[in-house]
C-alpha cells in the first residue's frame, strides 16, 4: 500500500505571568488532495512587546497565513505561494498599524513558519520565534533570532512583521526524515527553558506526545517565565511514498476509447471527423450535443499503443491539468468535464485556421509588423504560463495555432514543467527532454532543468524560422545534440533584409548560455521594436561570399608566395 504523510500534533499557549496573551498558533493538516499539493502548515507568532496592535497582529497572521496559502495556485512552488501570502500580510499589517495606531509598531509580530510537502520542509521566519529540529539525538536551532543587543537586558527587534513597507524572510527547505519531531516556540520557551532541557522534555519517557506542549509551558513557568509561553510540536509518523502499481491503477480507471469514426456518439460528443491520427493520439472534431446550441469542440483521444504505459498516461492527463488552470486569448481553452466520463479522452475548444508552420510555409517573408505582431502574441500565452510558474517546454510552430480572426494560441501542454508538481514527490520518470530537439534550448541536453529562458530561446528560434525559413544553428539529431557546438548563423545570411538590430535581438534570444539570453520576454519584444545599439551584430559574411573575386586574388597569392618559398629553399 502506498503511503501518505501522517503526523503526531502537540501544542499549547498560556498568557504566564501577563494578563494578555499576545501569543498565536496554527496548524492545518489537509483531508484530502491538497495534502499532496499544497502539504501541510504551522505556524507561531508573538505580537511585539511596546506594539499598540500585538494581539491583533499575531492572530491575525497566523489566520492569514493558513487560509491564504491554501487559496494559491497549486502550479506554484512552496516559496512563491508563501512569499507573496507573507508580503501581502506585511503590507496589511503595517497600513493598519499606521491607520488605527498612527505608528510604525502599531501591529507588528515575530513569525515563523513551516510547511511540509512530500517529503520536504520548507520554512519561513521572521523575529524571535524558533524552529528546531529533533532526530536521532541531536537537537538543532533551524532559526536565527533577528534580535540586535544594546546593553546588558536591553534588545530590540531587527526585523518583524508588520514593522517595514519592505519584508526580509528567512526562507530555507530541508529534506525530512520519518520520526523527525519538529519544535517551534516563543521566546517565553525558549529564553527560560535551555536546549537540554527541552530536549529531555521532548524525550521524555512515559508521557503521551500529546501531552509533551503542556509539560514545556509548566517546565517555562518552574523556571520564572515573565512572557506568553507557546510552542508547538509535530512529529512525522509516516512519510509519504508511491507504489507504482497503484498510482498505474488509478490513472487507467477509466479504459482506452476505441477509434472513433464520424456519427459515433462519446458521452454526449457526437464525432464529426478525425483531424489528426498519429502513433501516440487521435484528435476529433465533434459536437457537444449536451450545450444549446451544440458547440463545436476537439477531443483528444489516447492511444491504445500506450495502455499498458503509466508515464504515458500521466502525460496525457497532466495536459488537462495544465490546460484547466490557464487563462489567456492565446493559450488554447481546456474544458472541465460537466459530465460523467465513460473513457480517457479531453475536451478543448475548436479553432478553425492554420498552424503557424502552415503559416510561414504561406509566408516566406513576412514584413517586421506580421514578425513582431506573431510573437507578441506568442510572448502574452508563454507570460500567462510563467506567472504560474509553468514552462511549456515544447513550444514550436506546430504548436501554435492561428485562427480566422488571427489571434494566435498556444497548444499542447503535455511537456509542461510546473514548480508546484515538482517539489512533490515524483512516482512516474519522464524523458528529461520534453520538446522537440530543434527547438529545445541547448540546456536540456546538458541534463540541466528548464527555465523561463528556456522558453525565450524556444520564441527565438520561432522568429528566425519567420525570417528566414531556416534554423539558427541548423538542424539537430537529438541523439547527437549533446555533442553538438551551437555556432549562431546571422539570419542575414539567409536573408539580407533582416536588419541587423533584429539579428541582434535574436541572437540573444537563441544564446547557447542561458544566463546571457533575456531574463524577460518584455526585453525580446521591446529589442524587437527599437534598435538596441549594444546588440547591433558584426558582419561576419565569408569573404567567399562577399566578394568571390578577392577571395581566389588572396588564395592565388598566397599559393604564389608557398611556390616562391620551395623553389628559394630547394
Amino acid at each position: 500500500m502506498s503511503k501518505q504523510l501522517a503526523i503526531s500534533l502537540s501544542q499549547a499557549s498560556d498568557a504566564g505571568p501577563k494578563t494578555d496573551n499576545e501569543d498565536f498558533f496554527g496548524a492545518y493538516i489537509p483531508e484530502d488532495s491538497t495534502l499532496e499539493s499544497k502539504g501541510l502548515t504551522i505556524a507561531i507568532a508573538d505580537g511585539m512587546s511596546g506594539s499598540d496592535g500585538g494581539k491583533e497582529a499575531s492572530q491575525m497572521s497566523v489566520r492569514m497565513f493558513l487560509d491564504d496559502y491554501y487559496s494559491t495556485s497549486e502550479s506554484w512552488s512552496v516559496k512563491k505561494a508563501v512569499t507573496k501570502v507573507m508580503s501581502a500580510m506585511n503590507t496589511w499589517l503595517y497600513s493598519q498599524g499606521q491607520k488605527q495606531y498612527d505608528s510604525a509598531k502599531g501591529m507588528v509580530t515575530t513569525f515563523t513558519a513551516i510547511v511540509i510537502k512530500s517529503q520536504t520542509l520548507h520554512m519561513f521566519h521572521i523575529g524571535d520565534s524558533r524552529l528546531y529540529r529533533l532526530r536521532k539525538g541531536e537537537f538543532e536551532q533551524l532559526t536565527h533570532d533577528h534580535r540586535i543587543l544594546i546593553s546588558k537586558g536591553q534588545e530590540f527587534l531587527s526585523r518583524a512583521l508588520g514593522i517595514d513597507t519592505k519584508l526580509n524572510i528567512d526562507y530555507r527547505s530541508i529534506a525530512v526524515e520519518q520520526n523527525d519531531i519538529y519544535f517551534l516556540s516563543t521566546d517565553g520557551v525558549h529564553d527560560f527553558v535551555g536546549d537540554t532541557e527541552l530536549q529531555e522534555l521532548i524525550e521524555a519517557p512515559n508521557i503521551i506526545f500529546e501531552d509533551i506542549a503542556d509539560s514545556i509551558v509548566s517546565a517555562a513557568k518552574a523556571n520564572q517565565s515573565d512572557d506568553n509561553i507557546t510552542c508547538q510540536l509535530l512529529r512525522l509518523d509516516t512519510l509519504p511514498t508511491a507504489n507504482k502499481k497503484e498510482i498505474y491503477e488509478k490513472l487507467t480507471r477509466l479504459p482506452f476509447p476505441p477509434d472513433l469514426q464520424g456519427g459515433n456518439i462519446l458521452d454526449g460528443f457526437k464525432i464529426v471527423r478525425e483531424l489528426q491520427a498519429s502513433s501516440r493520439s487521435q484528435v476529433y472534431l465533434a459536437k457537444d450535443m449536451l450545450s444549446n446550441p451544440p458547440r463545436k469542440v476537439v477531443i483528444k483521444t489516447p492511444s491504445v499503443n500506450f495502455e499498458d504505459d503509466p508515464g504515458y498516461i500521466d502525460r496525457f492527463l497532466h495536459e488537462e491539468w495544465v490546460g484547466k488552470r490557464l487563462k489567456s486569448e492565446h493559450l488554447i481553452k481546456t474544458y472541465s468535464p460537466s459530465r460523467q466520463r465513460t473513457f480517457l479522452y479531453t475536451v478543448v475548444e475548436y479553432i478553425s485556421g492554420q498552424t503557424l508552420a502552415q503559416w510561414i510555409q504561406d509566408n516566406p517573408r513576412p514584413s517586421l509588423v506580421q514578425l513582431r505582431g506573431t510573437i507578441s502574441q506568442i510572448a502574452k500565452g508563454l507570460r500567462a504560463m510563467h506567472r504560474m510558474e509553468m514552462i511549456h517546454q515544447d513550444l514550436k510552430p506546430d504548436n501554435i495555432l492561428l485562427d480566422e480572426n488571427n489571434t494566435l494560441k498556444i497548444i499542447d501542454f503535455g511537456s509542461t514543467k510546473i514548480a508546484g508538481l515538482v517539489e512533490a514527490q515524483s512516482i512516474l520518470e519522464h524523458s528529461l527532454i520534453a520538446g522537440t530537439a530543434n527547438y529545445s534550448a541547448p540546456e536540456y541536453f546538458k541534463g540541466d532543468s528548464g527555465t523561463n529562458r528556456s522558453d525565450i530561446y524556444s520564441i527565438g528560434v520561432i522568429c528566425y524560422q519567420m525570417l528566414t525559413g531556416k534554423l539558427p544553428y541548423g538542424e539537430i539529431d537529438p541523439l547527437k545534440a549533446h555533442k553538438k557546438r551551437f555556432n549562431y548563423i546571422p539570419a542575414k545570411q539567409h536573408n539580407p533584409t533582416v536588419p541587423r538590430w533584429i539579428d541582434g535581438a535574436i541572437k540573444k534570444a537563441t544564446h547557447p548560455d542561458p544566463e546571457k539570453r533575456y531574463a524577460l520576454l518584455s526585453e525580446f519584444i521591446c529589442d524587437l521594436s527599437k534598435p538596441n545599439q549594444r546588440l547591433l551584430v558584426k558582419e561576419k559574411t565569408p569573404l567567399l561570399q562577399r566578394n568571390p573575386l578577392a577571395f581566389w586574388q588572396f588564395v592565388a597569392g598566397i599559393e604564389l608566395l608557398l611556390i616562391l618559398y620551395f623553389l628559394y629553399t630547394i
